[in-house]
């Protein structure tokens, strides 16, 4: 039985026209403005160095190893550098900021801080990268703790080796070591602001997939449909029908967003970087994430489906607006100012997903988003279940 009702919800999903042209034929077609409004930025526009201060507030090998970091991202000699990095005291650095000469400047400190004057994609991709630098600090230390203990005491007694001259020895062995093991991001000439907004686009695609769960458990409530009507007084257990809905639903949906993945792949030539497992494993959660949060709207509310499909959406449109949609800075202002939002925002945590497969090699940052987004499913079906559980009517 329940495999009739897994057909029986896959058909009345498919046949439903306006909800197959939102789900899939939408995100398509707003894929394609979107590069048609970006492929003139990305092939006309060269990448511009930002302009970067640096003020050291500390001498020691923490300080130093950070900003040998920084000074391989800002090399002038090489054109694709991230940062042309000028060595200003505070307030020079102030006053440069002011007169808007540099985009931002960061503080070396033990907890290095980055100052902006406002919120710009040069400011957000300067905050990115020093937070990746910070991430990456306790190996680079582990690594100088090492090559500390390898140094022999004749180094150490020598007077004429300075303390800077040790600081300087164990920065190039870290350095050949972050080289080697491809600590540091990848090559600068990847870097693309508009790759937010596809990864922006296929976490809009993945929530709006929750739709098809909204109108699956629709079909199985008395209060919504003459179906749900008829389940109710059948002696047929919920539970099937539930779960036989659910994997319906899931499965359109996961067809839905590999088919936006796969066009904008092959159709808009859209680079998602080399880990494309991690990104359809980021898929997979993602939909159900979005499916849990149709699910989860259909059981608590009372409204009628049309109201519920406009709170899905609108819901789902301002956490995307929250995520950099409309705009590349919004995240990082909302991570700003507010980032417990961003912290429960599934469509923050899938293009931040996105982000961190594609620019950092360290794969916690990843798996952390793939985690809270389990949570978030987790939560909201078991909210989902335990309402559908105490749900009776007084006629029907």
């Amino acid at each position: 039985m329940r495999l009739h009702h897994f057909k029986y919800a896959l058909k009345i999903l498919i046949k439903n026209k306006m909800l197959i042209f939102w789900t899939f034929a939408f995100p398509i077609i707003l894929g394609i403005f979107f590069h048609m409004a970006f492929s003139n930025i990305e092939t006309s526009e060269k990448f511009q160095a930002i302009e970067v201060g640096v003020v050291t507030n500390e001498e020691n090998m923490m300080t130093k190893s950070m900003k040998a970091a920084l000074e391989m991202l800002g090399n002038e000699d090489d054109e694709n550098a991230i940062f042309h990095l000028h060595d200003l005291s505070l307030e020079n650095a102030e006053e440069s900021l002011k007169n808007k000469k540099i985009t931002a400047y960061i503080l070396l400190q033990e907890k290095p801080k980055v100052v902006i004057h406002s919120n710009s994609i040069e400011s957000t991709i300067t905050k990115q990268v020093m937070e990746q630098i910070v991430e990456n600090q306790s190996i680079l230390m582990n690594i100088a703790e090492e090559k500390m203990a390898e140094m022999s005491k004749e180094e150490f007694s020598n007077p004429e080796v300075t303390y800077d001259k040790i600081y300087q020895k164990i920065i190039e062995e870290i350095n050949l070591q972050r080289q080697n093991t491809n600590t540091i991001d990848k090559s600068p000439k990847k870097l693309s602001y508009t790759m937010i907004e596809f990864y922006t686009l296929l976490a809009m695609s993945a929530l709006y997939g929750g739709i098809f769960g909204l109108i699956s458990i629709n079909q199985i409530l008395a209060n919504m449909s003459s179906k749900g009507k008829r389940v109710a007084v059948s002696p047929e257990p919920k539970k099937k029908l539930v779960i036989g809905s659910v994997i319906a639903s899931y499965l359109v949906q996961l067809v839905g967003i590999f088919l936006l993945f796969f066009f904008t792949i092959f159709v808009l030539h859209v680079d998602y970087g080399e880990n494309i497992p991690g990104i359809v494993l980021l898929l997979f959660v993602s939909s159900l994430t979005g499916l849990s949060l149709g699910v989860f709207i259909a059981t608590i509310s009372k409204a009628s489906e049309n109201t519920k499909t406009g709170i899905l959406i609108s819901l789902t449109m301002f956490t995307c607006f929250l995520s950099g949609m409309m705009g590349v800075s919004m995240k990082y202002i909302v991570d700003s100012n507010i980032p417990f939002i961003n912290q429960i925002n599934p469509a923050s945590r899938i293009t931040d997903g996105f982000y961190s497969l594609y620019y950092n090699n360290d794969f916690s940052r990843y798996f952390e988003n793939i985690f809270s987004l389990l949570l978030i499913a987790i939560i909201l079906i078991g909210i989902s279940v335990h309402t559908l559980r105490r749900q009776q009517y007084d006629s029907i």
